[in-house]
């Protein structure tokens, strides 16, 4: 057998059906179309050995993807990032929520969109209206949609920016026109239901994979258009749990600022990896001192928590603002030495 981050997915299906044996397989296998039963059924019967720890990867994963694939239904897919991460850590959360789009692509709308590069679109949709610019850059990855946004001349910037962060529903006669278009040419250089999309959160997605001059013109175009607007796109730029992307001379300038009180009602009930990164960069004393603060805080509403947490986010963005601090990000940020 080939190792299991190089298997496919057939082969990965065949493996799990192996694992969890002939009962509880027959009812999945049943409602699966015959082309896929053909495929998997014919792995299963060139699979003569599987080691434990691969069937146990394979399971853990099978789990996981499901549970991501209920929680996006269940709040979105921040939500489920936002649990996934708690549970697995960032890297591991990115990895499934990754596997679950990749399972899905084929379902989305502007599937050949998704698979041309950035330089291609970019080329195809210049010089189209910022409402379909902005129509087509929600449903692409996120670091695509950043690379063009950030081609796009500054004036077209802030108007597509704007128009992302306020769409809701689109018609799905418009998409599919607006596809149909889009896929006739991008046919030569590409192989070949209502649905919710755009708002703050996808404008910060691709936000987040821009260089910061891009991102601080369109902020500031946001500001002179819609202050309200603006202002909630700035703090879900960075949510508290991206902490443990800040080396630790920022995150020891971080904590300079802050208020013990207000960090240790921060701190409760976030993942150990984000309390390790502070506990880390604070004497032994002080560290073991916020540990009791914390336990000695009790039960305390979420609403406080997210509060108190966002005090924290608002400190980190004002540090980065004035160049004390520096935020990593997708973009290339020009480096002065």
């Amino acid at each position: 057998m080939a190792k299991e981050d190089k298997l496919s997915g057939v082969q990965k299906a065949a493996i799990l059906f192996i694992t969890l044996g002939p009962d509880a397989s027959a009812p999945i296998i049943k409602k699966l179309p015959e082309r896929e039963i053909q495929r998997i059924t014919y792995e299963i019967a060139n699979i003569t050995s599987v080691k434990q720890d691969q069937k146990s990867d394979i399971l853990h994963e099978f789990i996981a993807m499901n549970k991501a694939k209920d929680y996006i239904l269940e709040g979105g897919i921040d939500y489920a990032r936002d649990l996934l991460s708690k549970a697995l850590g960032n890297q591991r959360a990115k990895e499934i929520l990754d596997k679950v789009a990749e399972a899905t692509e084929q379902y989305r709308p502007f599937a050949i969109a998704r698979k041309a590069d950035a330089h291609q679109l970019m080329n195809v949709i210049n010089n189209e209206h910022p409402q379909t610019i902005a129509l087509i850059l929600c449903y692409l990855q996120s670091d695509k949609a950043g690379q063009i946004l950030s081609s796009l001349p500054e004036e077209v910037q802030g108007e597509v920016a704007f128009r992302i962060a306020n769409m809701n529903n689109t018609s799905p006669m418009v998409i599919k026109e607006i596809e149909k278009v889009l896929n006739g040419k991008l046919s030569s250089v590409v192989r070949s239901d209502v649905t919710v999309i755009g708002g703050v959160e996808t404008l910060v997605d691709i936000l987040n994979q821009v260089d910061r001059t891009t991102e601080k013109n369109i902020t500031e175009g946001l500001e002179k258009e819609d202050p309200e607007l603006a202002e909630r796109v700035k703090e879900s730029m960075f949510v508290f749990e991206d902490i443990i992307t800040l080396d630790d001379v920022s995150i020891q300038r971080v904590l300079r600022e802050v208020d013990t009180k207000e960090l240790a009602l921060a701190l409760k009930g976030c993942s150990d990896e984000v309390a390790n990164a502070i506990f880390r960069n604070q004497s032994k004393r002080a560290s073991a001192s916020l540990k009791e603060d914390i336990e000695f805080l009790g039960p305390v509403r979420l609403m406080d928590v997210e509060k108190a947490q966002q005090k924290i986010v608002g400190v980190i963005r004002r540090l980065d603002e004035t160049g004390e601090i520096v935020i990593s990000r997708g973009g290339e940020d020009a480096i002065i030495v």
